[in-house]
């Protein structure tokens, strides 16, 4: 049974296909990560299943109703949270919890022990009398979430939760999206942060509202062309802009402070890469082959799409 499907759904705004003939699945109870960079087209997809908006052309149906004609009984199954959820920030967290419960009709008898379960579940209990406005980021975060929850959602709709929280707690956001999993809420979730797609069931990969590959993050990864090699240099900048120069048939990139080669002939690429770091006065720390991250895969097939569009 699917929780959300689409068939061609498309938002045109003016000359701009924001969703481009988006055909896709979720199951019920499935962790689906929407993932590309901004621009994608993420949040417009979000609003089309969540019926805020309409579509172009297409049909989508979510919770077993369709997005357009039974718009109203769709908003009644989702929670959505989108990229700026709509806290209060004058009021404390206990009164934002229950503002959302009085706009959603939950019934007020036995919803404090409901408060209770959800602000436990997030950490929230000890700061019940907090201002929102003098929340950290990922306690906000967490927050928009416990609101978006309230009435018990079958869909629940994220649109990029973690963007801008620190580390620690987009692990523990995370955390808490995977206990919702055991209640059998279904989950789509946006993100541009490709490291987090690793921990959904399946993902989605999206640019310039296309949809360019679905499945498993293993799945996802086998689409890779070619073999990674990271490379570990002095002066990581400098050594991209040498590479780039010197083995034009290679695709390089920056991560952090290592670079990911792709390579066709590995073992060549790093013969060329070591001569070529050496001839322009750069020490090698160390050249290796490794696994693709969802990032790595997302550049590859990208640049296959734009070689076969030429």
């Amino acid at each position: 049974m699917y929780a959300i499907r689409t068939e061609r759904l498309t938002k045109r705004f003016g000359p701009l296909t924001a969703v481009d003939e988006l055909t896709l699945d979720v199951a019920e109870g499935e962790l689906f990560g929407l993932v590309g960079p901004d621009g994608a087209g993420k949040t417009t997809t979000m609003r089309l299943l969540s019926s805020i908006m309409t579509p172009t052309e297409g049909d989508a149906w979510v919770a077993g109703c369709h997005v357009v004609r039974e718009a109203e009984r769709i908003k009644e199954r989702i929670g959505y949270m989108s990229q700026r959820f709509g806290l209060y920030a004058d009021l404390t967290v206990i009164e934002n919890v229950n503002f959302f419960a009085d706009v959603y009709n939950e019934p007020r008898r036995g919803r404090r022990e409901k408060i209770d379960r959800l602000l436990a579940f997030s950490n929230l209990t000890p700061f019940r009398r907090r201002l929102a406005g003098n929340l950290s980021g990922g306690m906000k975060q967490k927050l928009g979430l416990v609101c978006a929850l309230i009435h018990t959602p079958k869909v629940l709709f994220l649109d990029e939760p973690t963007n801008g929280v620190d580390p620690v707690s987009r692990r523990e956001f995370w955390r808490i999206l995977h206990q919702l999993l055991q209640e059998k809420v279904t989950i789509f979730v946006s993100t541009a942060y490709l490291d987090e797609a690793d921990r959904c069931g399946r993902v989605g990969l999206v640019h310039r509202g296309k949809l360019l590959a679905c499945g498993t993050p293993a799945e996802v990864k086998r689409l890779m062309r070619g073999t990674i090699l990271e490379v570990r240099a002095e002066q990581p900048r400098q050594a991209a802009a040498v590479l780039k120069e010197r083995l034009p048939a290679a695709s390089v990139g920056l991560f952090g402070d290592r670079l990911h080669l792709v390579s066709h002939e590995p073992d060549r690429a790093a013969e060329e890469s070591r001569a070529a770091l050496a001839q322009a006065g750069l020490g090698v720390l160390g050249i290796r082959t490794i696994e693709p991250s969802l990032e790595d895969v997302f550049i590859s097939v990208l640049a296959g799409k734009e070689e076969n569009a030429n």
